[in-house]
């Protein structure tokens, strides 16, 4: 870089703190990579290639006998800040961003199999997780088995034929099913399967996976790390073994990269990711407490309520029910149209985990493209409603809520 740039300057390298930091400090500081300028936000480096000093130093990058980036698509500066930040956080060893978090989620489990390899998974997930594992899979002679519940017998005998990978959405979407990480990775390690877990709907600040026996973790990254309806994104995090040996190769030649843009847009709501988060989850949880004591109100999901099913599975693995909400009405899907239209500051849309609170209907919408009896084995029905909850003051959210029903 030529030093005849106004401001440039060596960059300024201190030692690294001698002690642990928290994850809310990772959040801040992990990753950064300045440049000569000494800039205090991060750098966005919007380039797809690099340049090299030599032949011979181009070689040996390919050969992945140099630390040089190469590519777009391999790698870039302001991803890998992103990618070092969240594993930071999760406390992995490494993680990849991708361009969506169902590239994420294909990527996680495909780079795992080949024709004849099974797969056992948890039976209440996101649609789109469910095509993936139970029609495009299956084409290329993968099969899926799905399990009900958190019965250990039930997840043995599962178990009990050989298995690649287990994968795991919990709690789940949109009915917040909870499943026991810890006994489920228990049983998948002794028949050597790879767990992965759907971590979406907890988010890294409110649940830990990889601390309770998983060995992959994935995000929608669109959801509560961006958490502000800006970019499409997502994350695989998990061990350098299975990352550089299972993910890297899959992810390089089949190419669901993350945008440099997306990954610095990124970097910056990780700093505020847990403080959004944390609010959500105690507004939703007055929220569920609310809905719970309304006669209008057939049953409320939520991780948080003592009337969960897997409530105290989720005391265990979770510091917190979350900021989504399952809600069946007493009455008919026509009753749940009605106080969905009669809502006036809570948003009618798909998405969750977003600043502003958001609610949909499911059957019509998210889980549209499952049968009739896929959604009822997940429990989704027309009078089934999905609140994700947001930063608006928790008040406004219950007055809204108790004027429109």
């Amino acid at each position: 870089m030529s030093k005849r740039l106004w401001g440039y300057q060596p960059r300024n390298e201190r030692p690294e703190p001698s002690w642990e930091l928290h994850p809310d400090t990772h959040a801040i500081r992990a990753g950064l990579a300045r440049s000569g300028f000494g800039e205090t936000s991060e750098a966005l480096y919007l380039n797809s290639g690099f340049t090299y000093s030599s032949a011979e130093q181009a070689e040996s990058s390919f050969a992945d006998e140099t630390d040089h980036y190469v590519y777009g698509r391999f790698a870039n500066p302001t991803i890998s800040m992103f990618e070092q930040r969240l594993a930071a956080i999760e406390g992995a060893e490494f993680c990849v961003g991708t361009g969506s978090g169902m590239s994420a989620m294909f990527a996680s489990v495909a780079c795992l199999v080949k024709a004849g390899d099974r797969i056992v998974a948890s039976a209440s997930m996101f649609s789109s997780c469910y095509v993936v594992l139970m029609e495009i899979l299956p084409k290329w002679g993968v099969t899926t088995e799905l399990v009900q519940g958190n019965d250990p017998e039930v997840w043995a005998k599962a178990l009990s034929l050989p298995t690649k990978a287990v994968f795991l959405e919990t709690p789940s979407n949109p009915m917040l099913e909870v499943v026991d990480i810890r006994m489920v990775s228990d049983l998948a390690h002794k028949v050597g399967a790879t767990v992965i877990v759907d971590n979406v709907m907890a988010s890294p600040v409110l649940q830990k996976p990889l601390e309770h026996g998983a060995d992959v973790v994935m995000y929608s990254a669109t959801k509560h790390i961006d958490g502000q309806g800006r970019v499409l994104a997502g994350a695989i995090l998990g061990s350098e073994s299975y990352i550089k040996e299972q993910l890297n190769p899959f992810i390089r030649h089949t190419g669901p990269s993350l945008s440099p843009f997306n990954a610095w847009v990124l970097v910056k709501s990780l700093e505020t990711m847990s403080m959004r988060v944390k609010r959500m989850n105690n507004s939703a949880q007055l929220i569920a407490e609310f809905l719970e004591s309304r006669p209008e109100i057939k049953s409320v999901r939520y991780p948080g309520l003592k009337s969960h099913p897997g409530y105290q599975t989720a005391q265990r693995q979770m510091d917190g029910g979350g900021s989504t909400i399952g809600i069946e009405f007493a009455g008919k899907q026509n009753d749940t149209f009605k106080f969905m239209n009669a809502l006036r500051i809570i948003d009618i849309s798909n998405n969750l985990g977003d600043s502003k609170s958001l609610i949909t209907h499911p059957a019509s919408s998210t889980h549209r493209r499952l049968s009739p009896e896929v959604q009822a084995e997940m429990g989704i029905t027309g009078s089934v409603l999905r609140l994700s909850v947001g930063l608006e003051h928790p008040e406004d959210l219950l007055r809204d809520i108790e004027q429109a029903l």
